[in-house]
């Protein structure tokens, strides 16, 4: 069962009322600023499926229970205010959907029919370490009607106060390992993909946001980028 699309079809679903305040949490919501050799990463929306308490998911490992090509996660988190110095002992959550596109912590609506209300998969904190850098081990994630497949992040500096609520892009064409991942390994295929330049986030724009992914299906893929924020 593919779930419906948050920003089209949930209309339907959920009535005008309920949804004009979701097109407003979906709509980009910031530009990139360049200062020295950083670009500062735009500001996005942190879409429908938040975590509720990330503070409670301070971990490494994100995958639970759930199955897919391994995925190392490698962020670097970048101080453009600093000269673009790593920012040691930044807070950094992410989370993602599964391999058939759905999110934890979520569930048994329009917008999501499979209710997962009681678990918490694929999401989890870290804290920088003096290169800037956190690691997750993940799955690669699925991908689901009107999103490009794509991982939500958010910044805080070491004191909790946030810094930059973003989305990480992945490079897409016939040899990508999005195509490859989704063709061989998923049963979803790429029929009905949402492309980064046809996305509701990234279609205005995703170069700062796009990662590079290096691997194959049997050996697992890794994920590399770099954040700069304003520390």
């Amino acid at each position: 069962m593919e779930r419906k699309n948050f920003l089209k079809n949930s209309f339907t679903a959920l009535g005008l009322v309920a949804v004009a305040p979701l097109m407003k949490a979906c709509k980009k919501e910031g530009t990139t600023t360049t200062t020295g050799a950083c670009t500062e990463a735009p500001t996005e929306t942190q879409g429908p499926f938040p975590t509720h308490q990330p503070s409670s998911y301070q971990r490494s490992n994100i995958i639970d229970d759930r199955t897919g090509v391994p995925l190392a996660v490698n962020i670097t988190i970048q101080n453009k205010n600093n000269n673009c110095a790593a920012l040691a002992g930044a807070i950094v959550d992410i989370w993602h959907c599964d391999k058939d596109g759905y999110y934890s912590e979520y569930g048994g609506t329009g917008m999501q029919s499979v209710n997962y209300t009681a678990v918490h998969f694929l999401r989890g904190r870290q804290v920088a370490d003096a290169n800037g850098l956190v690691s997750f081990a993940s799955i690669f994630p699925g991908w689901y009607s009107g999103r490009a497949t794509h991982i939500h992040v958010h910044i805080y500096n070491a004191a909790g106060t946030s810094l930059k609520v973003t989305q990480i892009a992945f490079p897409e064409g016939s040899s990508s390992a999005v195509a490859i991942v989704n063709t061989t390994a998923y049963s979803k295929g790429m029929s009905g993909y949402t492309t980064n330049a046809n996305d509701n986030v990234f279609g205005d724009g995703y170069t700062a946001e796009l990662a590079t992914v290096t691997g194959s299906v049997s050996a697992g893929y890794t994920l590399t980028h770099t954040i700069a924020v304003a520390g």
